[in-house]
């Protein structure tokens, strides 16, 4: 009897939850300076977005989420001794094939954008709805974007939280 109350309860829950088709999800730019910003923090913010866990709609096995664009990403910053120190591994299938590359060799061969899609990459789920999602992040060097004419919403990075900048 507990079981049957327990199932139907369970049942009741999960039909009531509203799925959203693709035409009613409406998809919001938004621009993000990375600016004495930190990584791990700014890669955070930002895979809540590209989810899309910041609207009501959310769910986890639809691409709901939003375009994320950032900019001055050459400005950004490590905390304590991971610019050196800290190691991206990826192997190539092949026997005694890993690799391995640093951040700050990663700067110096000019792939800053490397640093925060690989940092991204690893706080979204595996499988092809991650890789779907990573598409919506937009990474330039500098300040210039050419998405202007989608109006995105400037998101404040450095106000959200005093822990998400690094006073240089």
């Amino acid at each position: 009897m507990t079981l049957l109350f327990f199932v139907s309860t369970y049942l009741a829950i999960i039909l009531n939850d509203t799925i959203y088709k693709k035409k009613d999800i409406k998809n919001n730019w938004y621009l993000i300076n990375a600016e004495n910003a930190v990584v791990g923090r700014l890669a955070a913010h930002i895979s809540k977005i590209l989810r899309g866990k910041n609207k009501s709609t959310y769910n986890p096995h639809q691409d709901n989420g939003d375009f994320v664009v950032v900019t001055n990403i050459e400005k950004m910053k490590f905390t304590g001794k991971k610019f050196s120190n800290k190691i991206y591994y990826k192997h190539t299938g092949h026997p005694g094939g890993i690799k391995q590359i640093t951040p700050e060799r990663l700067k110096d061969k000019n792939k800053t954008q490397e640093i925060l899609k690989l940092a991204v990459k690893r706080m979204l789920p595996g499988g092809p709805l991650a890789k779907k999602q990573l598409t919506k992040l937009k990474i330039y060097v500098g300040q210039n974007h050419p998405h202007d004419i989608q109006k995105p919403k400037v998101i404040d990075f450095q106000k959200l939280n005093k822990k998400n900048i690094v006073k240089s």
